[in-house]
């Protein structure tokens, strides 16, 4: 079955413990955190000091997705604060390897994603490397963006390069999921899902990621 990461970018910011709690026991699998630096992405974020006030809140996985510029020079301090996953993307790092390699040495779990306009290519020499490989299906910065459709071939391809690695690498797809983009998703071969507007504005979090894990 298909995991649920719920991004708390769509979260109410004021009383976060509690929305984290609250899909947590909705039936969220992991606690997708987005942080951006106002540089690499047009917005800001948060940094390690809420990520780790946020840490005794749950015990979920925290999946970190980085979206910054010079993401080398931060990596201890999310791992420090409690981040399992931290994700990079290829646009922000000269040695992709010497960057998962940090993450990992950690005792962190490495994710690698790329832009919409960023061909696969540019990371299928690494993915044997990693843990994760997202696939951004809208431009990284803000959400409630609209799914683009024009992305899933590029899953299918990330999907068929994992499959031929014989190694558990997750394959997460972010951006403009809902009941039904999450069925093209999981189609191409998505086995995590990232969601912020579909959970977090939605009155009853259970239903709203039983329905992103039902088809």
């Amino acid at each position: 079955m298909v995991l649920v990461a719920p991004s708390i970018l769509s979260a109410d910011f004021s009383k976060l413990g509690e929305e984290i709690k609250a899909v947590e026991m909705a039936g969220a699998d992991w606690i997708h955190i987005d942080v951006m630096d106002g540089h690499f992405v047009p917005n800001l974020t948060i940094g390690p000091v809420v990520v780790k006030s946020i840490r005794k809140t749950t015990s979920l996985p925290f999946d970190v997705h980085l979206m910054i510029s010079n993401p080398e020079k931060y990596i201890e301090r999310f791992v420090d604060a409690g981040a399992d996953i931290l994700t990079v993307h290829i646009e922000t790092v000269e040695n992709p390897l010497e960057v998962i390699n940090k993450i990992r040495d950690l005792g962190c779990k490495a994710g690698l994603t790329l832009n919409p306009d960023t061909p696969f290519k540019r990371i299928s020499e690494f993915v044997s490397e990693v843990d994760l490989v997202l696939i951004m299906t809208v431009y990284p910065g803000f959400s409630g963006q609209k799914f683009k459709e024009e992305m899933i071939p590029k899953i299918s391809e990330a999907r068929k390069k994992i499959d031929s690695i014989r190694r558990d690498i997750y394959l997460e797809v972010d951006g403009g999921i809902n009941d039904k983009t999450s069925i093209l998703a999981k189609n191409a071969g998505a086995d995590v899902l990232v969601a912020g507007n579909h959970v977090f504005k939605n009155k009853n979090y259970e239903k709203a990621i039983s329905l992103l894990k039902k088809h």
